[in-house]
Order: structure tokens, then sequence, then C-alpha cells
């Protein structure tokens, strides 16, 4: 299943969930430098979604805050919850 997801570098604690329009929000503490906000951002969405990080897969938006991800069809149960819990 694709993803949308919405990357703020920088946050003071890593975090997942809310919303930015239909994306879901994935704050890590990592700066946006040497592609370290979005190792750190694969990560966090995969621990949230409680599978493997080699399960995420990065497919646009390499150099860009909003970004495309693919993820297992088994994580759209927990996913709605993420999205759900800014709203």
């Amino acid at each position: 299943m694709r993803v949308t997801i919405r990357v703020r570098p920088g946050a003071s604690r890593t975090a997942v969930g809310g919303r930015y329009g239909d994306a879901l929000v994935v704050a890590v503490q990592a700066r946006a430098v040497d592609g370290a906000a979005n190792r750190a951002a694969l990560e966090a969405l995969a621990s949230a979604l409680g599978i493997r990080r080699r399960e995420v897969t990065l497919l646009t938006g390499t150099t860009s805050r909003t970004k495309t991800v693919e993820v297992p069809d088994a994580a759209a149960s927990r996913l709605a919850d993420l999205m759900r819990e800014a709203d």
C-alpha cells in the first residue's frame, strides 16, 4: 500500500501521528542532512506500524518533506489509527 508522509526534521522528539492534509506526519529529531532525516523517518514509521524497517520503501520525495512510501497492506489498520490521532 502506498502512503504519503510529511516529515518534520529537527523536531524536539520523534513522533508519528496526525495529519498534514492527506499525509501522515512523521516528526524526527534528525536534521535534513545527508539523508539522516529520511532514514530516521522510515525507521520511525516502521516502528509505529509494528513492522520491520526493510518493509518500508521510499518511492518518491527523497529531497522533499512530502514523501510517498510503500508499506505492507497488513499495516492498514494501524496506519488509520495513526492518521486519526490528531483528530
